[in-house]
């Protein structure tokens, strides 16, 4: 069986007794960390037989592509109000920042493998000389989560299987060939994107939708200078009127939010590199170090210094600590 870690870090506020009366709802962003010199994270085998979504009814969204196939089982993919059914075989593709939710039918366990990658970056490998067509098919590519199955695309799975066979087998050059296989499952991605016989399934996000592309831009533009105004600007909102929905959806300050990407890419940093802390620092977009110490030891719960000494002691905080999204105000 293969060896398994943390495949991603969830942060989730805990807003406990702000509402005494109403339920609450969260909405979870997955940080799902590709692996060093790696072109996907994969996530198969064994421990993705479970019982999906019953004990965590929340959805969430993630910064990577997840391409996804069920081997076994059937049930619900939920966006918002939304669902559509899902059985064996049926193969999935939700964009980066699109809230979802997978949800096992009755009591029987279902058996899904996944692939993350960043698209982004793939499309500019396929396309490096055409940067406005980069952003062409990426923004086409992320407009919708499909739907579809190993009956009505076996050329696409026959793909994903070949990502999770190498991955499974690691024989000489797998990565490289992993590599190969997710440039033509991103390939398949850009020819099928219209094709009619897809089902696909727009998701209605008024809210988190009109704030994705500040996330994005987050993503990418970490370690500069950010502010709320140029966040709003990127939104087409006045800045009072972004705050107040980046909050509604993320129930977290957008400046809190830049800093907590910027502690992950920290975390990160720490874990591959030999960089002083002042350098890490700037690295990932603080100002000084002691704002980088003072944010991560909001967000974690340590300094720096303690975490890179022994990150294990201290990698459940990352998991503990969630972006909520409160409903039923």
């Amino acid at each position: 069986m293969l060896k398994t870690k943390h495949a991603y870090s969830v942060f989730e506020r805990d807003f406990s007794g702000v509402m005494s009366k109403k339920k609450k709802e969260t909405m979870e962003f997955r940080f799902y960390e590709i692996p060093q010199g790696e072109a996907a994270l994969v996530l198969c085998g064994e421990p993705w037989v479970r019982r999906y979504g019953h004990d965590y009814l929340k959805l969430h969204f993630h910064n990577l592509m997840e391409v996804g196939i069920c081997r076994r089982g059937n049930g619900d993919l939920r966006f918002n109000e939304d669902s559509v059914k899902y059985d064996t075989d049926s193969i999935t593709m939700i964009p980066q920042n699109y809230p979802h939710i997978t949800i096992s039918a009755g009591e029987e366990t279902n058996f899904w493998e996944y692939v993350f990658f960043d698209l982004r970056s793939v499309v500019a490998e396929l396309f490096p000389e055409n940067v406005a067509y980069q952003t062409q098919l990426v923004e086409s590519i992320n407009k919708r989560a499909i739907l579809t199955s190993r009956g009505d695309n076996p050329h696409l799975a026959n793909i994903i299987d070949n990502i999770i066979d190498e991955y499974v087998a690691q024989k000489p050059f797998c990565q490289r060939m992993i590599r190969v296989y997710v440039q033509a499952l991103v390939m398949e991605l850009i020819r099928r994107n219209d094709m009619p016989e897809i089902q696909e399934t727009p998701v209605k996000t008024s809210g988190i939708s009109q704030v994705t592309k500040a996330l994005e831009f987050v993503e990418k533009n970490f370690d500069k200078t950010l502010k709320a105004e140029e966040l709003a600007n990127i939104s087409s909102m006045s800045e009072t009127h972004f705050r107040r929905v980046f909050e509604a959806n993320i129930n977290m300050a957008p400046m809190d939010y830049v800093n907590l990407i910027r502690v992950q890419k920290a975390c990160e940093l720490m874990k591959k590199s030999d960089d002083s802390m002042d350098v890490i620092a700037s690295k990932c977009g603080f100002v000084t170090t002691s704002t980088f110490n003072r944010n991560f030891k909001k967000f974690l719960g340590t300094s720096p210094y303690q975490w890179k000494i022994n990150p294990q002691n201290y990698e459940h905080k990352l998991l503990n600590f969630r972006i909520s999204a409160l409903k039923g105000w």
